[in-house]
């Protein structure tokens, strides 16, 4: 999927169906991140060949969850729910989770990346990566 705004791309999916989502890692330092950006490496600065794009699996453990009961976007229905994964593959990601209608006591689940049909720009259907429990 491309994000139309900056043109990243965060994910690959297979014939089969499995996601895979597109980060990065910086050899100059080891650290790994989501998504794949050039600018230079968070963690020590460095740019150019020092950054490579790496596959980063598309499952994680919930480290938090909320419930947002009240959103201002016209094209977002509240309540939802947003969390922060621990992907296995070692960066931090925030997306919004599927299949889980509030955030009580999920913390430390196991959770797996999915596509959903959502609204995009000039209210074109476009595929929104998020989260859900294994």
């Amino acid at each position: 999927m491309t994000f139309d705004l900056l043109k990243l791309e965060l994910y690959a999916q297979d014939a089969s169906g499995r996601i895979g989502l597109k980060g990065g890692s910086c050899s100059a330092c080891g650290h790994v991140f989501f998504p794949m950006q050039t600018r230079g490496c968070e963690r020590c600065g460095a740019h150019g060949t020092a950054l490579t794009e790496t596959e980063l699996g598309a499952t994680g453990k919930l480290i938090s969850a909320a419930t947002v009961h009240f959103h201002a976007g016209k094209t977002r229905t509240a309540p939802f729910v947003i969390g922060v994964i621990d992907l296995d593959a070692g960066p931090r990601v925030r997306t919004l989770l599927e299949d889980m209608p509030d955030a009580d006591s999920r913390s430390g689940a196991r959770m797996k990346a999915t596509l959903v049909d959502a609204p995009g720009y000039d209210d074109k259907l476009a595929r929104d990566l998020r989260f859900r429990p294994e």
